[in-house]
């Protein structure tokens, strides 16, 4: 753990900024941070079920999330309460920034989810990072975006995905 990286009782809050607004705030146990990736774990901190069709996260799931201060993506893998792995789900962020006890990232809009077997790898919320304005008001974040997203896409559909969290 690099200095004053958390607190003394190893946690730290995750807030989730997305549009200038804070969109969720939880507290996590910090895992692991290297002074480049960030480890934290915390159970699903939605207050109620959310259901993508492939894919539900709900109570007594457990979210073991990397952070990078140097890349536009975390990656969080999803565990159900049995300690099953449902999959990786991916934010596309402006790198992290860990100040204190309090991580904050950047939601971009875009995401990506890759299965358990890694069989089902998508592409989300292309029309949200559309809409967002993004490619107008900052082209630079907006490319960075994209290029964060085709690299994760390739990685989950090859065999260097896990490779990101080793």
């Amino acid at each position: 753990m690099s200095a004053n990286s958390a607190d003394a009782t190893g946690t730290v809050e995750v807030v989730l900024v997305k549009a200038g607004r804070t969109k969720i705030r939880y507290p996590a146990g910090l895992l692991a941070d290297d002074g480049t990736r960030i480890a934290v774990r915390a159970p699903w901190a939605g207050d109620t079920v959310r259901d993508f069709g492939f894919v539900r996260f709900e109570a007594g799931d457990v979210f073991t999330e990397y952070y990078w201060r140097d890349r536009w993506y975390s990656v969080k893998e999803v565990r159900d309460k049995a300690g099953g792995l449902k999959g990786w789900y991916c934010d596309i962020t402006r790198p992290a920034v860990l100040t204190g006890s309090e991580l904050v990232v950047e939601d971009l809009d875009l995401d990506l989810w890759r299965s358990a077997d890694g069989g089902d790898v998508r592409r989300l919320d292309e029309d949200e990072f559309a809409a967002s304005g993004l490619t107008e008001s900052d082209p630079r974040a907006a490319a960075a975006a994209v290029a964060a997203l085709d690299e994760l896409e390739e990685r989950a559909r090859g065999d260097r995905f896990t490779d990101l969290l080793a």
